[in-house]
């Protein structure tokens, strides 16, 4: 609908000159996923992210998966409702309450860090929204029929309200979820601040003492509205190996991944112990990587490449060429065989294999 200059604005709206609903494309993905034995769920950026009143969209998201294996991807930013005086509010709380009392969801937080970053997204209308919000440069790009592609710099600070109800949201998704297996730590990076922050995060999760004192630095006016000035729990170091690397690893199919255990590879960090989190798992003795040693004592010693995972589903490309050639005919720009990125392009490919 973006390319139309319009929007939708709930999960049963058709979009303009087809015949097809948001939750027609969100259970038929999911569908074919199942049908396909990928290895892991549909990854989901629910609509009407980053407006008032957008929890609703994820609540009937979920009432009309009917109990599909999901994995929601940021939640914080479709976590805000319009409640108090603002008429801006978070409603991590619910959220966190439909996660838990649903098995078959997994989320990733999105949590928002204060500070400047830019804001890179395939959201075409959250993009223009946030510019008209700011006034900001808004680069958009459109890409063939497929997508478009939006860029705004932002500055979340700590005196302005919604921006840290934004804050407050993500780790109140991250204290009220019960299952660490189920909740992912992320930045939506760059979208809601730089992955490197990820210390900065573990250490308010771990530490609710400092946890508080952040939030004692906060506009006022939010720091008396929400939620997470009353939550208590503090994360083990095991939650965090969970939200940080096991949990991950399980939810993605990745066996070799996410534990030490025989056929693991050997991805192995190494920390000194120290009451302040954020320089323990900033400052790592140790890191290895595929059993050699890339970081000691902070320092980067070696430089290693990573693996490109893919997947080799049996019902493949070749039942549905012809219909992707006459398709590219028809409507792109470019010949199909530009398109696809073969193994002679990824140097470390891996295969992850596909269910029974």
């Amino acid at each position: 609908m973006w390319k139309y200059c319009d929007n939708l604005h709930n999960i049963d709206e058709k979009l303009k000159d087809f015949d097809i609903t948001p939750r027609d494309i969100v259970t038929g993905v999911s569908d074919a996923m199942t049908a396909l034995k990928m290895p892991h769920p549909l990854h989901l950026h629910c609509n009407n992210l980053g407006v008032q009143d957008s929890y609703k969209t994820v609540l009937a998201t979920i009432d009309a998966l009917e109990g599909r294996q999901i994995h929601l991807t940021h939640l914080q930013f479709n976590s805000y409702g319009s409640g108090g005086k603002r008429k801006f509010s978070s409603e991590a709380p619910r959220l966190a309450d439909m996660v838990n009392s649903n098995p078959n969801i997994t989320i990733d937080v999105g949590q928002v860090l204060f500070g400047r970053t830019v804001t890179i997204t395939a959201d075409g209308p959250f993009e223009y929204h946030l510019h008209k919000m700011t006034g900001s440069k808004w680069y958009n790009g459109d890409v063939e029929c497929e997508d478009g592609c939006g860029v705004v710099p932002y500055d979340y600070k700590r005196k302005s309200f919604v921006n840290c109800v934004q804050w407050a949201a993500g780790l109140e998704l991250f204290l009220l979820v019960d299952d660490p297996w189920r909740v992912y730590l992320t930045t939506d990076h760059p979208n809601g601040g730089p992955f490197i922050s990820y210390p900065y995060i573990i250490r308010m999760l771990m530490d609710k003492d400092f946890r508080k004192e952040q939030i004692s630095k906060i506009s006022a006016e939010a720091g008396t509205e929400i939620p997470l000035k009353v939550l208590e729990r503090e994360y083990s170091l095991e939650e965090i190996a969970i939200i940080t690397r096991a949990g991950t690893a399980k939810r993605l199919g990745l066996t070799n991944k996410g534990h030490i255990g025989i056929g693991a590879d050997a991805d192995v960090t190494i920390y000194r112990k120290s009451d302040n989190y954020e320089e323990m798992f900033a400052t790592p003795a140790y890191v290895i990587k595929d059993g050699e040693i890339v970081v000691r004592d902070g320092k980067v010693v070696k430089q290693v490449f990573g693996r490109t995972f893919y997947v080799k589903p049996e019902t493949g490309v070749a039942d549905i060429q012809g219909d992707l050639e006459d398709f590219f005919r028809d409507y792109y720009t470019i010949n199909i065989a530009n398109y696809p990125v073969g193994l002679e392009y990824l140097p470390n490919a891996q295969l992850v294999e596909c269910g029974e």
